[in-house]
């Protein structure tokens, strides 16, 4: 009987498929290769699981020190030790230096720096090559996904690993090659086996090192140096750039305390007191003391808006601008805010200030002030503490023509003229009715002796006022979310 066919349909040739082919079992040797192959991509996952974890753990560090612990715990994490220490000693003279520890103490760290440099790990990798190379385009495309075979990185008889320099001491008690001191050192802190590395960038080849220590005799393998070589150009990356923020704030700092005084001068009849705490993006408040004719006294603070290099200049700029109208004018306030006014709103028509100018007799205690949308200022004495009643007005430069009365006060004998700026209100953290009153308050509580010391006075207003930390100049904001701004508090004691 001849097979069946089948149904013929318009438009459609029949087909009948052929019976498929089983494919052969798998060897044994293929079973092996494919669980070979999913063990390397299921440890391929895992490393850059924990890559990608341990990267964004690092780029959420705020300061230096920071990204420098986070660098250490990670390290510590990827080559298996126990402890650690990094020591930051860039190439430039302006760069900061650090020296910290991973469960080591200060009196910890202080033990390894006696360690000899020519026989200390991180010492002899910063005292090392002048540069990081750059790897070969092999080693670059084998980073991209594969982990490296054992020892396949290494470059033979010069000590690195994947472009960084390393020294490995995997058993210290019994290598007779260190230096006695390094030996003591490790065995009373209690630890047997140490690796170093360096922290570069291409950039900026000298930055520090980094040394992992064991409480074992132990040395990282091949996987765990490359995988700590991977995470190592990103943790120096991240370092070099908070040296760069480090030195533009430095820089900012010097420039700013430049355009400031240099000191107080010594009038007779007053004593005085400063503290300016400076904010991290640096600010434009101001404070002055000048000595004018006839044994009078200039006072002023005063404060540009905006922060950065911009504003330190306009402040630079009006602060030099008020000291030569307070010489010829200065016995009229409302004048020299005039004039200051309309020369900010003719050469810097974007910005707008406040500003305070008071013109004192110290021999009479007598003080005529004006002020341009600034704070008042507050009396300080043994019967009283109290703001002086100024007239508001705008700040300078926000009206086409500022003008607002003068107000004459005369102080008791000890009494002590409290000038600052809005920022001691701001970092307090308070709204501003409540910040005044703890200002008043800060001041009111302040001890007889400290009443008379006006040193002593801002330290403790200071102290007092601000939240805790904030009296150091830390330049954090006093709660989260706010902009950390400059203060000034300046005492003059009569």
């Amino acid at each position: 009987m001849s097979a069946p066919h089948r149904s013929k349909v318009a438009g459609f040739k029949p087909v009948i498929s052929p019976p498929q082919q089983t494919a052969p079992p798998a060897s044994d040797a293929s079973s092996e290769q494919l669980a070979a192959v999913h063990d390397r991509l299921a440890s391929w996952v895992t490393d850059l699981t924990t890559l990608q974890e341990l990267a964004e753990r690092l780029s959420g560090t705020a300061t230096l020190d920071d990204a420098l612990r986070e660098t250490l715990r990670a390290g510590a994490t990827l080559v298996g030790a126990q402890r650690g220490l990094v020591a930051l000693e860039p190439a430039d003279s302006e760069s900061p230096e650090r020296t910290i520890g991973l469960g080591l103490g200060r009196a910890d760290i202080g033990e390894l720096e006696t360690v000899p440099r020519n026989s200390s790990s991180y010492a002899r990798i910063l005292d090392g090559l002048p540069s990081v190379p750059e790897p070969t385009d092999g080693i670059r495309a084998r980073d991209a996904g594969t982990a490296p075979d054992e020892d396949s990185d290494l470059v033979p008889g010069r000590g690195e690993y994947r472009g960084y320099p390393e020294i490995t001491h995997p058993d210290i008690a019994t290598d007779d090659t260190l230096d006695p001191r390094h030996r003591e050192v490790a065995a009373r802190l209690g630890y047997a086996a140490s690796y170093a590395t360096r922290i570069a960038t291409s950039d900026t080849p000298r930055i520090g090192a980094a040394v992992w220590l064991y409480d074992e005799p132990a040395e990282p393998t091949a996987r765990q140096r490359h995988l700590l070589g991977l995470y190592l150009r990103c943790a120096s990356e991240q370092i070099a750039r908070h040296l760069e923020l480090a030195r533009t704030r430095a820089d900012l700092t010097a420039l700013r305390e430049g355009l400031l005084p240099s000191r107080l001068p010594r009038v007779p009849g007053v004593t005085m007191a400063v503290r300016h705490l400076t904010g991290p993006r640096g600010g434009g408040d101001w404070y002055d003391a000048l000595p004018l004719p006839e044994g009078a006294l200039g006072l002023s603070v005063g404060g540009v808006t905006g922060s950065g290099p911009g504003t330190v200049a306009a402040m630079g700029r009006l602060r030099a601008s008020l000291r030569a109208y307070a010489v010829m004018e200065g016995e009229d306030p409302v004048a020299v805010l005039s004039d200051l006014e309309l020369l900010l709103r003719l050469t810097e028509p974007a910005r707008s200030a406040t500003a305070l100018f008071a013109y004192a007799e110290p021999s009479v205690r007598r003080i005529l002030l004006a002020g341009a949308g600034h704070c008042p200022p507050l009396i300080v004495g043994e019967h009283r503490t109290e703001y002086v009643e100024t007239t508001l007005s705008a700040p300078l430069g926000m009206l086409a023509c500022w003008e607002a009365p003068s107000v004459e006060l005369s102080l008791y004998e000890g009494e002590t003229l409290l000038l600052y700026s809005d920022g001691l209100l701001h970092r307090t953290g308070e709204e501003m009715d409540r910040a005044f009153a703890r200002l008043h308050s800060a001041a009111a509580c302040a001890p007889l002796a400290a009443r008379s010391d006006p040193e002593a006075l801002v330290d403790h207003v200071l102290r007092t006022a601000l939240p805790a930390g904030e009296a150091s100049g830390s330049g954090q904001p006093a709660h989260p979310g706010s902009e950390a701004e400059d203060v000034v508090l300046l005492a003059a004691r009569f």
